[in-house]
């Protein structure tokens, strides 16, 4: 009986830690605040710090447990606005159209710092400046400021914009240029490195470079101003476990590919890879740190699109962005 007690408490010794140990882990895990964020299509590489931070436990380092949605039929401004998710990745048009129409959300981070899109064409329609869109099919996929971009760029360079056929609809660039459209608008850091890929020859013309004002911020984090106003230390925390996953995609492109193909394998993994290696010098650019925001970017664009009617309020820069949630936020100057 003796020797039965003894081997007894030797198993409970043993045991015991174990048990005490997977308590507290769970208690830990109890203790994570639950948040969501949605984004703003399909996933790809302008997403990769969150998986990032998801996956090498930054959200958990400062007590957050983080769920990825996808959209759905609602757009990401009236999730965000009806508290269906926390944050959100968004333009700084649709921030600007939506704060025109008294939807209450905000910008509270600049995912890149530069625009990455502009006008591609395969290079054999020797479509080298605004000028030649002339007599030209475009790809347009219908976003409100679209065309009013394409008019001016053009007219600036002495063209005509009458004399370009708008095709709507177009979704799939490689699918349809050449065929259907002439030139059309992409992202560079997706279709512009998968073209090199493919091995297809682009003309592509930055939109940043054919006047500054089109040099907006897209994508950009979001929040509504309720949450901002009642948990800035959420946003905060948030905010600093983000911002250090876009950090490690600066420094670490590859493996940062990895954690995000491993997390959507559905993705092409070369074009996942080429994409980041592009991204890397982008997220942060010119800018001290990542995430940061500058007044005048928001204040022009928000001029222009009031010029060309596209809002039908003129909006003050404040009202559509915040830098003040970022870390070390009160070093940064707007």
């Amino acid at each position: 009986m003796k020797k039965q007690l003894i081997v007894l408490m030797v198993i409970i010794a043993i045991i015991l830690p174990g048990l005490t140990a997977c308590k507290k882990k769970a208690k830990t895990e109890a203790n994570l605040q639950k948040v969501r964020v949605v984004l703003d299509w399909t996933p790809n590489t302008n997403h990769t710090g969150i998986y990032v931070a998801q996956e090498l436990g930054y959200y958990k380092d400062k007590g957050l447990e983080v769920e990825i949605l996808q959209p759905g039929e609602n757009t990401v401004e009236k999730i965000i606005a009806s508290d269906q998710a926390e944050f959100g990745v968004s333009y700084q048009e649709s921030v600007t159209i939506a704060r025109s129409e008294n939807i209450p959300v905000k910008s509270i981070a600049a995912i890149i710092q530069h625009n990455t899109s502009g006008f591609a064409s395969l290079k054999s329609a020797n479509i080298t400046s605004p000028k030649d869109f002339e007599g030209k099919r475009y790809g347009s996929s219908g976003w409100p400021s679209e065309l009013e971009i394409l008019k001016q760029v053009m007219e600036s360079s002495g063209a005509d914009f009458k004399k370009v056929q708008i095709v709507y609809g177009i979704t799939d660039f490689f699918s349809t240029i050449g065929k259907d459209v002439d030139f059309a608008w992409i992202y560079y850091g997706w279709d512009g490195v998968q073209s090199k890929l493919r091995e297809i020859e682009l003309n592509y013309i930055p939109v940043r470079e054919l006047n500054p004002v089109f040099d907006f911020y897209t994508p950009v984090l979001i929040a509504n101003d309720q949450l901002l106003n009642s948990e800035p230390e959420l946003v905060k925390a948030f905010l600093e476990a983000t911002s250090k996953g876009y950090e490690y995609c600066v420094q670490h492109p590859d493996s940062a590919a990895d954690i995000l193909w491993k997390a959507v394998p559905e993705l092409d993994k070369n074009q996942v890879k080429a994409s980041l290696e592009y991204l890397k010098t982008e997220f942060i650019s010119d800018a001290p740190q990542w995430g940061i925001q500058d007044l005048s970017v928001w204040q022009n664009f928000a001029d222009w699109m009031y010029q060309k009617h596209i809002i039908q309020k003129s909006l003050k820069a404040q009202e559509l962005f915040t830098n003040e949630f970022l870390p070390n936020a009160t070093n940064i100057k707007s």
